[in-house]
């Protein structure tokens, strides 16, 4: 494995805009799900920053829209890295974010051995994206994608929802990681398009759990 695990949207994006009253859809995952990808995530990293090798993962389908996996040390963000449009299996595009959030992240250096048992993983299984009109976004469910030509930048849905900003300011800073200017999503030639995201850590899944 090696280079940058690098964002990749979809193909199927119409020019139609959503409507409040309409939500991504999303198919659901069960807790013994989370618990299972949650693992191969932990997996992944310690087999690439240890062995560097990739986990055997099952070829199961391939998901309709992405996977991101974020990882925290210490209450701080340590790594972020995923993808929209994954071709392979979610348990492959889970493993493979997992060892990009972790080795590949331009922002911070490698994870090494002595930081993985201090690392919190948490996972964001994303909808296939749509064209979403300002209007329709909802703080904290859906995360933004803006693209011009070949620049793109992508913010999930719990990044707004924890600085408590408006919609415009969630597309004025995904522009911003675009390279675009803050208010180029007014403008026609730039696309935004909208997904929800099912997000779960270990943090979260140990409380619900009891574990």
């Amino acid at each position: 494995f090696g280079g940058v695990w690098t964002t990749v949207l979809s193909n199927g994006a119409t020019s139609e805009f959503w409507s409040g009253a309409r939500m991504l859809k999303m198919f659901p995952l069960s807790s013994d799900d989370k618990c299972a990808l949650l693992n191969i995530a932990r997996q992944a990293i310690s087999g690439a920053v240890s062995e560097q090798r990739l986990p055997d993962c099952p070829q199961n389908p391939s998901i309709p829209g992405g996977t991101f996996v974020t990882l925290h040390r210490s209450g701080r963000l340590r790594g972020c890295v995923g993808q929209i449009g994954a071709a392979g299996s979610l348990e492959d595009t889970v493993a493979r974010a997992a060892i990009g959030a972790a080795l590949y992240d331009p922002r911070f250096p490698p994870v090494s051995q002595p930081e993985i048992a201090g690392l919190e993983i948490e996972i964001s299984v994303l909808s296939p994206p749509q064209p979403m009109a300002l209007e329709a976004i909802v703080l904290g469910r859906h995360g933004v994608i803006v693209v011009r030509n070949e620049q793109r930048g992508l913010l999930l849905p719990q990044v707004a929802a924890g600085r408590k900003w408006s919609a415009e300011r969630l597309l004025e800073e995904a522009c911003g990681k675009a390279g675009l200017s803050r208010d180029a999503w007014r403008d026609p030639s730039t696309q935004v398009l909208g997904f929800t995201a099912e997000v779960f850590s270990e943090r979260i899944y140990q409380e619900v759990s009891g574990i």
